[in-house]
């Protein structure tokens, strides 16, 4: 649509990766609100879509308003190809490292990849990746979140999210709620821990629209929800910033 003050402002937040270019970008989720393939090459490809070389994807319950997330697979992975930069298309999920860290990908549309909870293809696949990528220092990143003041958080992903707890997991990111937020580390189960505890940052202010908060949880730190920008992580071998 027609940027304002208020929405659609994708191209301005997109350009702010442009004027400070990254090693990778990894997205949250509803990468088009309305997921068409004209989306995707109308919107979402001329501002985002510039760094589609470097981007790790993940999808939002919005990619899957068409079946499959058609659009969604087929823009990342390609036409009809069944893996590629966003995962198999009956899963979504995967991983990859940058440096010392380990990356993980995430798909909470638990319906459409056999579930997220104990016992789930996605959870085994994830306890088997945490086993075999004994990382220093690991991040995760999917669509909705654990913990969020916005009022749009699901208990879907807490399996998830105690897996890479007992795995001593650093940073997890989200979206789904139009705001950023940021959490002191806790557990799963929203218990602060400054000793293992995971810091989640919720980061839904690329370009579409805000929304408000609802309900201040425990352990936020920050909350924001007039301004649109992105997340820059600078990671080290044993900490990371942000800004």
């Amino acid at each position: 649509g027609t940027p304002t003050s208020s929405a659609c402002a994708h191209m301005a937040v997109s350009q702010i990766i442009v004027n400070q270019p990254p090693t990778a970008v990894l997205t949250v989720g509803d990468n088009c609100h309305d997921p068409t393939v004209a989306c995707y090459r109308d919107f979402y490809g001329p501002s985002w879509g510039r760094f589609k070389a470097i981007t790790h994807p993940m999808s939002g319950n919005h990619d899957y308003l068409t079946t499959g997330a058609t659009p969604y697979y087929d823009y990342f992975n390609g036409a009809g190809s069944n893996t590629g930069p966003a995962g198999d298309r009956d899963k979504g999920y995967y991983s990859f490292d940058i440096g010392s860290w380990h990356f993980v990908g995430l798909n909470t549309q638990c319906s459409q990849v056999g579930g997220c909870s104990a016992g789930s293809p996605q959870y085994t696949w994830l306890e088997n990746d945490l086993k075999t990528h004994p990382a220093r220092c690991t991040l995760a990143f999917w669509h909705i979140p654990l913990f969020s003041s916005g009022g749009r958080a699901s208990a879907n992903a807490r399996g998830l999210f105690t897996l890479l707890y007992n795995y001593n997991a650093d940073v997890v990111l989200n979206g789904h709620d139009h705001i950023y937020e940021r959490f002191a580390p806790q557990r799963y189960d929203g218990v602060g821990d400054t000793a293992r505890g995971i810091r989640q940052f919720i980061v839904g202010t690329g370009g579409a629209n805000h929304t408000s908060i609802a309900s201040v949880q425990s352990n936020s730190e920050v909350r924001n929800v007039d301004t649109f920008g992105v997340l820059k992580l600078t990671l080290y071998p044993d900490r990371y910033d942000w800004q």
